[in-house]
């Protein structure tokens, strides 16, 4: 079976069963399934709502941060990276300015 075609899959998240489809590989789905399904039991030990809904968009707007933050991370690496290769820039040119 190609890792890339079309794949259907049951997975249980919060004591549910869903089943999911998508054009990668069940290795992925699985995970991506197994995080929100720890995500949400997180959530779930650390406060003191019982409705799966409530549990489902805290855990949600968790994910949400975490995703949040990493964008902004990774904006900052790349600005982080362009202005050094702007100086860098600088520098070369300047060398072959002298030269």
């Amino acid at each position: 079976m190609d890792k890339l075609q079309a794949n259907n899959l049951k997975v249980q998240i919060f004591g549910a069963e869903y089943s999911i489809k998508g054009e990668t590989d069940v290795e992925y789905m699985q995970k991506i399934a197994g995080y929100i399904d720890q995500k949400m039991h997180e959530v779930q030990k650390n406060t003191t709502t019982k409705s799966a809904l409530k549990v489902a968009v805290l855990a949600a707007l968790n994910i949400a941060d975490e995703l949040f933050r990493e964008q902004a991370r990774s904006q900052q690496l790349t600005n982080e990276f362009e202005k050094r290769i702007s100086e860098l820039t600088t520098l070369v040119d300047s060398f072959e300015n002298d030269a």
